[in-house]
């Protein structure tokens, strides 16, 4: 992988991370928002580790 790829990535993984952390401190968090959320950056983080498919 590319470094611009892989800084790209990086930074979606953290911006979902970021997302993922205001989401869980609001006073009614969106389960089901949390989800997905949580799937995208596991599927990024694969992605980064080069073990899930393009």
């Amino acid at each position: 992988m590319e470094k611009p790829q892989a800084d790209a990535l990086a930074n979606k993984h953290a911006a979902l991370h970021a997302m993922i952390d205001a989401e869980e401190h609001r006073r009614h968090p969106d389960d089901e928002l949390l989800n997905r959320l949580k799937r995208e950056k596991l599927m990024i983080k694969d992605h980064m580790l080069g073990i899930a498919p393009n």
